[in-house]
């Protein structure tokens, strides 16, 4: 049982990797920085895989992000070139977590303006994988969409954007914008098993990741299997490491704690008692108490539609304190204080 909860929650999580072109000073790591979590294009490490193209991952993460540059170079048709060689490799490799899943063509709309470089780009890329043609800096469209809209004709969707606050010299503030639709429009696009890895990489859509229920859905039906007859609460823990596989599944649809030796860790720590992260024991153990006030987990049984009941509401409950985190904080790894506290609260109320 702790293998299928471990291996669901990290091999099954999937990689994602995008690749994001565009001239310089369209915003590229801006994007990247505000879309992704931890600062990515900051905090990855980079390594080249063409003259001009950098493969940045960071330990732990679901993500590869391919930022090309050159795309004002007078060698353009070499960039090109060596760009689609590692491209068609890629996607021809037998193993799909090598493919480039996914294109971002940045354009910035201040220069009212595309490049035939970006033109010829845009339709190589949409040879080999879904393209996406992000307009950056968004401030007046004025018709700039519908022109890119007609010139990038395989693009499979089209987003504006607008990464970071902006102050007009009249003190007007301009949000951000068109975050949240562009990592909706890339989940339209990308292979079905990739969800979970965007929603893991991501920070801009919170509605994404409170929609990715797959592991909420599979903890609830594993318990059911479980309790098909019922189960003495003196023995109730013996749903302990499908609940902590599901607490790990649910903290790695949220960015946390990905590595697998973390979350080995974690899991075995927790059946045996001991609390380092958030007192995850703690809470399964005392479940029952907190929803059903039965002040004792000896005595009576446990049906498999309570049993479910109880995973459910646990596992609603931890998504709404990781969610309510990262909209206030979305940077941030939340202490093990704060997750057991908020937690406990959620259950009780």
């Amino acid at each position: 049982m702790q293998l299928t909860t471990l291996e669901y929650a990290t091999k099954d999580q999937g990689h994602v990797n995008i690749l994001i072109a565009g001239r310089s000073g369209v915003g590229k790591s801006t994007l990247i920085n505000s879309v992704f979590q931890s600062d990515f294009a900051e905090t990855g490490q980079g390594k080249p895989v063409t003259r001009n193209t950098v493969e940045i991952v960071k330990e732990g993460f679901p993500l590869s992000i391919f930022d090309t540059r050159g795309l004002e170079m007078t060698e353009f048709s070499d960039t090109l070139g060596d760009l689609e060689r590692i491209v068609s490799h890629r996607c021809s490799d037998k193993d799909e977590r090598r493919h480039i899943h996914l294109a971002w063509i940045c354009i910035q709309e201040d220069g009212r303006r595309i490049e035939d470089a970006e033109i010829n780009l845009h339709d190589m890329l949409s040879k080999y994988m879904p393209v996406i043609t992000v307009i950056t800096k968004a401030r007046s469209d004025n018709g700039f969409k519908a022109t890119v809209e007609s010139l990038m004709t395989k693009s499979r969707r089209f987003a504006r954007v607008r990464a970071l606050e902006e102050s007009l010299d009249d003190g007007y503030q301009l949000p951000p914008m068109g975050l949240e639709a562009l990592i909706s429009l890339s989940s339209e696009v990308i292979p079905e098993g990739k969800h979970r890895a965007l929603a893991a990489a991501q920070k801009a859509n919170l509605h994404y990741k409170k929609s990715v229920k797959i592991v909420l859905a599979a903890a609830k039906a594993t318990v059911a299997a479980v309790g098909k007859k019922p189960i003495p609460l003196s023995d109730a823990g013996v749903l302990a490491p499908i609940q902590i596989g599901m607490i790990a599944g649910i903290r790695s649809i949220f960015g946390m704690k990905l590595a697998k030796t973390d979350i080995s860790s974690l899991v075995s720590s927790a059946i045996q008692g001991e609390t380092p992260i958030f007192r995850e024991k703690d809470i399964l153990t005392n479940v029952l108490k907190l929803i059903h006030r039965e002040g004792t987990a000896s005595g009576g049984i446990i049906s498999a539609a309570t049993a479910s009941a109880i995973t459910v509401a646990l596992g609603e409950a931890y998504i709404s304190v990781l969610s309510t985190f990262q909209t206030s904080q979305p940077d941030t790894v939340p202490d093990s204080y704060y997750i057991s506290s908020k937690l406990r609260e959620s259950l009780e109320g």
